[in-house]
């Protein structure tokens, strides 16, 4: 087999990878516009306990909404180690999985049903679970569209289970990982 070959077959295959991510973020889209509008900030406006990881405070901000995440973290295994590159997940009303309103997807962007949409900037990150992805504490970079994120100042992301990087070497340099996770998101505002 030539070189020539070799480059042309692993192309076909990074375009394909770039279809099928493409393709699951549309479905996600076209999952969360059939599911419940109404995206209700929910009951429970309450910080989380930030335990050992009280780099995360948000200081005088409130909650103003609280969801829970469903998902993957994605890593492209570069030939030495998994590098992240992108988290892709549905975003819920309750921890049991009901009332989809919106989704999570590369920048890292919040995107609620109704088209309010908010881009954080990583600022600190905790790990109070080995076996799990770092807390965060994310501020706002970009809100759009009226709604739920508009006027978001800050992104906690707390209550990681799963999403790490695999541990065993990956076969072909590109080779995905779509890792499982789930994580509660709150959205701050200023009082």
């Amino acid at each position: 087999m030539t070189n020539s070959s070799t480059t042309r077959r692993t192309a076909r295959a990074f375009r394909l990878h770039s279809v099928d991510l493409t393709l699951g973020i549309l479905a996600l889209l076209l999952f969360t516009l059939v599911a419940p509008a109404g995206a209700d900030p929910g009951n429970d406006n309450r910080a989380p306990d930030l335990g050992a990881c009280q780099q995360l405070d948000v200081g005088r901000n409130k909650v103003a909404f609280h969801v829970y995440a469903e998902g993957v973290q994605m890593y492209r295994w570069d030939g030495t180690s998994w590098i992240f590159f992108a988290p892709e997940a549905l975003l819920f009303a309750d921890a049991g999985g009901e009332g989809a309103v919106g989704i999570h997807y590369p920048g890292p962007t919040w995107e609620t049903v109704s088209g309010s949409r908010v881009v954080g900037m990583v600022l600190e990150r905790c790990t109070p679970d080995p076996d799990a992805i770092p807390w965060l504490l994310l501020g706002a970079v970009f809100n759009e569209g009226p709604g739920i994120f508009h006027r978001v100042t800050f992104i906690q992301r707390v209550n990681t289970v799963g999403g790490k990087a695999p541990v065993t070497p990956g076969g072909a340099v590109g080779e995905i990982a779509r890792v499982p996770y789930t994580a509660d998101y709150l959205f701050y505002r200023a009082q």
